[in-house]
């Protein structure tokens, strides 16, 4: 009997409706449910709603914005939706790294230069300010440009003009500026380690990008765009989550935003071996760092809903070691399916062999024979 049949719930691998739901397993397109997707940007929570906006109200106009951000937030994805919801959105959009900047070299690569200004300058150069006119230049990092040459780009901003290195002439640029960073600008004109007069022209018109941890509800939409995005790329059908591993995905700080999250959602496709994506799949320090619970309330953290993001404890517990979460999953897929090893690999999305592999690993049964010890010792006979 199939374990849609006997539980209750709705089988991912046979389609079949039974009469009670199933919340071990979650449709992966479910999770986006309200989510909208804007210029590579995908936003469901409130913050990047307000961030949308914002970015709404601003893109249609020419003046300059300094987007505030953690790395890996999605800076430049901002500046690609503002420039696309901008005057010149068929213009160039040139993006450039200020942390790329060679000092000896910073003012060609920003304003260009002519031929023999210096040694190996043997054509000329239009720079990146030159080659984004008509269209959007976008400096990440802006709190990495040289103290020296920083009057040379305000002069840039405000009248609109840059000098190529060795011409005695000035060219007229028509484009949008928009500059981010990762620092904290303000403390850095204190330490007159940048232009006050330049930080205030830049900030005048400023969007922050709040950091993934402050976003929490944000990321079931996430998970939804990256598995799609990678299922394409690999070859994939990942197409079901399980609940515990919903909830690691939220309850994880993501020091590396969506970077790190984009990142880690790869690394699980990837291991997945069917439709089914399980806690085992993820990055190991992943699910150390998110599972901050006692034992005794391991059930309350891998059966919260899916529609709110996982609150963190109110007072310090002892960890859950990612071996005792592979343990208890795997005895909990042996006993929704009363032994059966293919379904049970089948409800964990990895292979017969792979299963085997582990059951020996955790001491759940031999490789060889699939018979499996319960809890209390006894054997239980092998069914598949």
């Amino acid at each position: 009997m199939d374990f849609d049949e006997e539980r209750g719930g709705r089988n991912p691998t046979s389609g079949r409706e039974s009469t009670a739901p199933n919340n071990e397993w979650l449709d992966i397109d479910s999770l986006a449910v309200g989510a909208e997707e804007i210029g590579g940007m995908v936003i469901q929570s409130a913050e990047m709603r307000k961030v949308l906006d914002t970015i709404s109200r601003l893109g249609p106009y020419k003046a300059t914005v300094l987007i505030y951000g953690e790395s890996g937030t999605g800076k430049e994805l901002v500046a690609r939706a503002l420039h696309v919801l901008g005057p010149n959105p068929k213009g160039p959009f040139v993006t450039f790294n200020c942390s790329n900047l060679m000092e000896s070299l910073a003012e060609s690569q920003l304003f260009g230069h002519v031929r023999g200004a210096f040694t190996d300058a043997r054509e000329d150069s239009l720079g990146y300010f030159r080659s984004a006119n008509g269209g959007t230049l976008f400096l990440d990092e802006i709190g990495e440009l040289p103290l020296r040459l920083q009057p040379k780009l305000l002069r840039a901003v405000e009248l609109h003009e840059v000098q190529p290195v060795g011409s005695s002439q000035s060219y007229k640029v028509d484009l949008r500026l928009i500059a981010a960073t990762n620092r904290d600008l303000r403390t850095m004109v204190k330490a007159g380690q940048f232009r006050d007069d330049l930080y205030y022209r830049l900030s005048a018109t400023a969007i922050m990008i709040p950091p993934l941890r402050q976003r929490r509800d944000n990321i079931p939409a996430l998970i939804t765009h990256f598995v799609k995005h990678y299922n394409r790329l690999f070859g994939k059908n990942v197409r079901f989550i399980s609940n515990a591993a919903l909830t690691i995905l939220k309850t994880y700080d993501w020091p590396g935003n969506v970077r790190e999250f984009s990142h880690a959602i790869q690394s699980a496709v990837m291991l997945a071996d069917s439709e089914f994506l399980d806690v085992g799949a993820l990055p190991e320090h992943v699910a150390h760092a998110a599972i901050g619970v006692e034992s005794s309330a391991g059930s309350t953290a891998v059966t919260q809903s899916p529609v709110s993001p996982a609150t963190p404890p109110s007072e310090p517990r002892s960890p859950l070691l990612l071996d005792e979460v592979i343990k208890k999953t795997l005895m909990r897929s042996l006993e929704e399916t009363e032994g059966n090893r293919r379904r049970a690999a089948d409800l964990l999305g990895v292979s017969r062999s792979t299963l085997y592999r582990m059951l020996a690993r955790y001491g759940l049964g031999d490789a060889e024979t699939g018979r499996r010890r319960s809890p209390s010792g006894s054997g239980m006979g092998r069914r598949a």
